[in-house]
């Protein structure tokens, strides 16, 4: 194809990838908080959308991580924020370089975000916590999808069914 051809396909949204590219919803946090997803899964959770749960839920709990990690006597190696209309979109950026730049140190990270979820009291309260992970805790309080970077050339986006 001539490059002028290849343009207006991509324009359309269509370029390389075919017509299914043109459907799917545009990633507006991608270019400006993270670079786009290198790649992207669903996670089928197991858990159901708490009934109570809300944005101000989701902002809630971001807040009380962040509040966690402040009060180590080390700075913290990623930032954590909602984004979305109604704080339903996850981001972890790294704080420093060489970290959270492969699928495989994305997958530990939130491994060990398992482990801590597994302390919590709504998993305890639920009896749940030797089943459901991170992203099953995620998915109890509305968060849709997840984002990991590390803050320079690669993202690796979770979505949440």
């Amino acid at each position: 194809m001539g490059w002028r051809i290849l343009a207006v396909l991509a324009l359309m949204g269509m370029a390389i990838f075919g017509p299914a590219a043109a459907q799917m919803p545009r990633d507006r946090h991608a270019g400006y908080y993270y670079p786009p997803p290198v790649s992207i899964e669903t996670y089928p959770s197991r858990a159901k959308i708490l009934a109570d749960t809300n944005r101000r839920r989701r902002i809630g709990f971001i807040i009380n991580v962040i509040a966690s990690m402040r009060q180590r006597p080390y700075p913290p190696i990623f930032d954590i924020f909602p984004k979305g209309a109604q704080a339903e979109k996850l981001i972890i950026v790294s704080n420093t370089s060489g970290r959270l730049n492969t699928i495989y140190r994305v997958r530990g990270l939130l491994a060990t975000m398992t482990s801590v979820a597994r302390t919590m009291p709504i998993f305890v309260k639920y009896r749940v916590e030797t089943f459901f992970t991170f992203l099953d805790l995620l998915k109890m309080l509305g968060f849709t999808q997840i984002t990991v970077t590390d803050g320079a050339a690669f993202a690796h986006q979770i979505k949440l069914k």
